[in-house]
């Protein structure tokens, strides 16, 4: 009787398993970018633009934030969001989906998505870096 109570305390954590994909165009060099402008969602009651600012800046980016008609005149690429969330005793993130666009012509330069369907999640401050890492370390 206790193995199989074993073998389940050990399987439930892989049950808590995620995904990630993350994919940079091929003309975009992120590298060159200085000045990120992360457009602020109405809608968003858990500051993931502030995550993704911080994030930015711990880089050695400028980075701000704000509706999409506050962007600075200097700013080169446009981060937009969609994040969703699920409640289960607490609230936390399942899905993060990142955009990077360039702030005037509107072009794609990278996308990705983190998916962790799962209580046991990483932080949303953990997903916003993983994310900006798999499009940051390819530039």
């Amino acid at each position: 009787m206790k193995l199989p109570a074993l073998l389940l305390s050990l399987a439930l954590p892989l049950a808590a398993c995620s995904s990630m994909h993350t994919e940079t165009m091929p003309h975009a060099d992120l590298g060159k970018i200085r000045h990120f402008f992360v457009e602020h969602r109405l809608s968003d009651n858990h500051h993931v633009d502030d995550l993704i600012v911080a994030d930015l800046q711990s880089r050695g980016f400028t980075a701000s934030d704000g509706p999409l008609t506050m962007m600075p005149d200097d700013a080169e690429a446009v981060v937009s969001y969609a994040d969703d969330w699920e409640w289960d005793f607490k609230s936390y993130l399942i899905d993060l989906r990142i955009e990077i666009r360039r702030a005037r012509l509107d072009q794609v330069l990278a996308a990705g998505s983190y998916r962790q369907p799962s209580p046991i999640t990483k932080s949303p401050a953990g997903v916003v870096h993983a994310l900006l890492n798999g499009f940051l370390k390819k530039s």
